[in-house]
């Protein structure tokens, strides 16, 4: 018998909390009228143990409620992210100050 709990891979975009993740999971389907290749993505707040950086790819499974958002669990890293993506995203999240004129 396999546990019937739902399991979705997504990526972690956020980790400013201790034991909370924010693991946005991408799908793509096709509009049923204009069968154009639509693109829509979900952000969960998830519990982390494990220690998951932003970049990480994680898999995550349902559980019961954690918090008042919170749904969900990472049960294993599927890759770490490389210390370049995450400089690359670093840089990124940090705009370059504007001059003073």
């Amino acid at each position: 018998m396999t546990n019937p709990r739902r399991r979705i891979t997504g990526v972690v975009t956020r980790a400013r909390s201790a034991k909370t993740v924010a693991v946005r999971i991408d799908r793509s389907y096709r509009h049923p009228l204009y069968h154009k290749v639509m693109r829509r993505s979900t952000e969960f707040l998830v519990h982390d143990e494990i220690g998951c950086h932003p970049g990480d790819w994680v898999e995550i499974v349902e559980s019961r409620p954690i918090s008042k958002r919170k749904r969900w669990a990472v049960q294993k890293v599927v890759r770490r992210a490389s210390e370049a993506e995450v400089a690359a995203r670093q840089s990124e999240l940090v705009a370059p100050e504007e001059p003073t004129a």
